[in-house]
């Protein structure tokens, strides 16, 4: 990744972690001192790269940023009691203790299978609590498939 994309990542990223929205390009844009259509391409071009980021379909709208969702999901966030995130996932949810150090992060989900409550808490690195114990993970799809259709409903 060169240095203007890995700029514009950490754009996106501190947006998420200072707001819990993700920015439009021409909020990325002003950051980086650029013509908005050059912020919109680097969007594009940082969504094309088999990360686990996509736009909305049809749109320069971020939908989700690992381990950030932009659409409200069940994957509820709150840090030190302050609930204005959404995770992408149950297991990318497991990352967000390193996007604020020091801080309690506390996700809110539920087991789409039977509708059970699912509860976890980070801090730092370290899984603080996890309700109920036994909980797993589990992907219908296949690790190599994930990217076939991301970003296209």
């Amino acid at each position: 990744m060169n240095e203007e994309l890995a700029r514009a990542y950490h754009i996106v990223m501190r947006s998420f972690v200072d707001t819990g929205r993700a920015p439009h390009y021409t909020d990325i844009a002003r950051e980086m001192g650029t013509e908005p259509e050059h912020a919109r391409l680097l969007l594009h071009e940082l969504t094309s790269m088999r990360l686990p980021n996509w736009l909305s379909p049809g749109t320069d709208l971020i939908a989700s940023f690992a381990p950030f969702s932009n659409i409200p999901n069940h994957h509820r966030v709150s840090v030190d009691g302050e609930q204005r995130w959404f995770a992408q996932c149950g297991l990318e949810a497991l990352a967000l203790g390193h996007l604020f150090p020091g801080r309690t992060v506390d996700v809110a989900s539920t087991c789409l299978d039977c509708g059970d409550a699912i509860r976890l808490t980070l801090r730092d690195a370290s899984l603080v609590a996890l309700e109920p114990s036994s909980v797993v993970a589990h992907s219908n799809v296949p690790l190599a498939d994930w990217y076939v259709d991301v970003g296209k409903s």
